[in-house]
């Protein structure tokens, strides 16, 4: 049961072992190059989400809404201090005793901050967009198909991204089997519901917050994507009473 999202959960790990431990090795150009490429790719990616809709004045209104609640509720900055808790209790004594080794490498607040910008960023990129949706809610039905795509994906996004931010992109994983995981379950009640201009305006409002993703890898705008999560409720919401 649950294969799909399961599937996805253990490439994350798997492409987050590998590139921390690949990262390590490459220059720091390789790394710069490969961040670059990420936002790129990302804001290629958000172009084809956002104009998926017809209802794009009612997804603009949802992601402004969104970023109000979330900034209200400060859900980036939650997310930024269970990153940084998670750090502190996946690391423990052995990073402070690597920093104290060897200062010259990274300061203690600079790791933290890149851990938790891993994860942050990682979940975001593996949790928004229609394909988690979907494809979880056709996970909770039976057919994985879609979810094992998105794992093949997502595993190797993983080592991308753990070459550059390290392994705070493998708590990714517990994000993704916890929003797949509880869309799966609910999968025989969402079937049906979520009707096509709803999935549109879905994928349209996660096009957005992508495309926020996109301009902080490539180092434009440090944009609080995780605080316009709310929008990707709104978005379909919105379309369902007044598309």
């Amino acid at each position: 049961m649950f294969v799909g999202t399961l599937t996805n959960v253990a490439t994350v790990v798997a492409g987050t072992a590998a590139g921390a431990l690949a990262g390590r090795r490459f220059p720091e150009r390789f790394r710069e190059t490969v961040t670059a490429t990420l936002g790129l790719l990302t804001a290629a990616l958000a172009v084809r989400e956002v104009i998926k809709t017809d209802e794009f004045a009612l997804v603009l209104a949802a992601v402004l809404a969104g970023a109000v609640i979330g900034e209200l509720a400060r859900i980036e900055s939650g997310l930024t201090r269970l990153g940084d808790a998670l750090q502190r209790r996946v690391s423990g004594r052995r990073a402070v005793a690597i920093d104290v080794a060897a200062p010259e490498t990274a300061s203690p607040p600079d790791r933290g901050s890149r851990f938790s910008e891993g994860f942050v960023v990682a979940s975001l990129v593996f949790c928004v967009g229609p394909l988690a949706v979907v494809g979880s809610i056709q996970d909770g039905l039976g057919d994985p198909e879609m979810l094992l795509v998105k794992a093949a994906l997502d595993g190797f996004a993983s080592l991308a991204f753990a070459s550059v931010y390290g392994w705070g992109v493998g708590l990714a994983a517990f994000s993704v089997g916890l929003y797949q995981g509880a869309i799966a379950l609910g999968g025989r009640f969402l079937d049906g519901v979520l009707t096509d201009p709803m999935l549109a305006a879905l994928a349209s409002a996660g096009g957005v917050l992508l495309l926020g993703i996109s301009l902080r890898l490539l180092g434009l705008k440090e944009v609080r994507v995780a605080n316009l999560l709310p929008a990707v409720v709104l978005a379909p919401l919105f379309v369902h009473l007044w598309g």
